[in-house]
Order: C-alpha cells, then structure tokens, then sequence
C-alpha cells in the first residue's frame, strides 16, 4: 500500500510524450524536493487518434515499470491516457494512488462571462467518457466549442513553439472561437501550455486561458500529505532527482528539456515488449 512506501521513493509521471513536462514543472515549483521518475512514450507520440484500449494498454505497461522502479504515486500527465485508463489502472492497481488530467471545463464555466468557450483536445478526449461527465456535470448552459488541433502535438514534440506551422494550427482553432464571442479557452491536452505565450498573442488580453497542470500539481501535493510520504529528508528548498525515460529519441528529449522544463537532464530509452511490457536497453 502506498503509505508504507518511503517517503524518499518517486513520484511516477508518464505522457504519451514531452507534454507531460508541463505538469513536471508545475510539480518541481510547488514540490521541488521529491524525487520523480519521468517517462515520455515518443515511441507512440501522438496518443490521441490512437484507440483508446491500444493507450490503455500502453498506459498499464507504463504504470507497472514505474511501480517496479518504485513509485509512490503515479501522476498521469497526458488527458488521452486519463480519459482512456484512469479508471481502469484504478481497478487494475487498488493500492496505488494516481493523479489524472481532467479538462477544465468547471472553473471556465463558472468564470465564463460570454457563455462560450473553447475547448482544445485531442479526439481521444472529446470521445471519452471523462470529458463527457465533465461536460453533464458543469457545462449546462455553456457552449463548447472544440478544436483537436491536428499536427499541434507533432510541432510541440519537435520544439517548435511559435513557427509557422504552429501558429497556422492554432489560428484555424482559435479564429472560429473568436469570431463566436469565446472569452476563455480550455487546454486539455498537456502539451498546449508550452504555446500559452503564442495562444495568448492571438486571443488578446480579454480571453482567459487555463492551464491545468498547477492544479494537477496541488492535487499530488494533496496526495503526498494525506498519505504521509512526503519527502522529508530533502530540504525543503533542495532539489530532488529526476530520472528522464522515454521510448523514442533520448538526445532529442534530452535537448528539448531546458527549454520546456528549465532544467537539464540525462534520458534513457525504453523499449517496447508488445504493448503492455517496458524493457531496458
């Protein structure tokens, strides 16, 4: 059970690839004493026009390798693995406590002052069930408009943050909102807020734009005290590790790292056995 882990063991956090970086670094600002085991699936990028029993299965092999390397606490940084898995690694692993992405739909229906806002997402989470019970439950009365963003992830992989084809993406998102009265937009995918700066450029200063991952991080900081394994032999101003894996190009993560986590770091390939096996070179 999680609370006789040590506190001293990681905290597991997976994405379909560098997105998850962005939950990563809202979780070094507010925990920058716990140690973390990363794993970014490059060999599967993009996970969203994938089948959501294949990223299940994706999503059970990774959560086994991070429990086999001793997590404590697995953060699923990726809303496709969540809408797709989280309910099934909770049945699957009912003694692991995870942390899952869930679109912001509630604080930009509460805080909306047009009634329309926009929603930018993979088609993997606008088809799920998670993002269907988000939208019953706190939606009534909103128009949500949505945008899968096609090619979007690919660019943010590739670190191309405000180039060209990035920027014709998310104007053939956001015009369309716009010109519809939208005055908030909703990231449910955790790659988008590494382009917040260029979305923010287009929407103008009138449009909110949220971003999940602080909340995600306060919800694992929750977790790590109700379950009494904070990392207590860290400072708490010290640094803890962090231990980079992923199934595709280690060097081109590696070199994308100071850019979208501020900090550098050595990363380790993975392979795939099947679908559901992680395996070390």
């Amino acid at each position: 059970m999680i609370a006789q882990m040590p506190s001293t063991n990681p905290i597991g956090v997976f994405d379909s690839g560098v997105g998850g970086l962005s939950v990563l670094r809202a979780m070094r600002q507010l925990m920058p004493n716990e140690n973390v085991i990363f794993f970014g699936d490059q060999g599967h990028v993009p996970y969203g026009p994938r089948p959501l029993e294949q990223v299940r299965a994706f999503s059970e092999g990774i959560t086994r390798f991070l429990l086999d390397e001793g997590a404590k606490l697995i953060v699923v940084a990726c809303n496709t693995a969540s809408a797709a898995a989280l309910a099934h690694l909770r049945e699957t692993f009912p003694g692991v406590k995870f942390v899952g992405m869930e679109p912001a739909v509630k604080p930009a229906a509460e805080t909306t002052r047009t009634g329309v806002v926009g929603v930018l997402a993979t088609p993997a989470t606008f088809q799920g069930a998670l993002y269907a019970s988000v939208v019953e439950r706190f939606a009534n009365g909103v128009q949500l408009l949505q945008d899968t963003c096609p090619g979007l992830v690919q660019q943010i992989e590739q670190g191309n943050l405000d180039g060209k084809e990035t920027r014709a993406i998310l104007e053939s998102a956001l015009r369309p909102m716009l010109e519809r009265g939208i005055d908030t937009v909703v990231l449910g995918c955790t790659h988008y807020p590494f382009v917040i700066p260029l979305i923010e450029q287009m929407v103008g200063g009138s449009v909110r734009v949220i971003d999940p991952a602080p909340s995600v991080a306060r919800q694992a900081e929750r977790l790590v005290e109700a379950g009494g394994i904070r990392n207590t032999e860290n400072p708490s101003a010290a640094r803890g590790r962090v231990q980079f894996y992923t199934s595709g190009d280690a060097a081109a993560v590696e070199s994308l790292l100071p850019k979208l986590l501020g900090e550098s770091g050595q990363v380790a390939r993975l392979v795939w056995e099947g679908e559901t096996r992680l395996v070390r070179l």
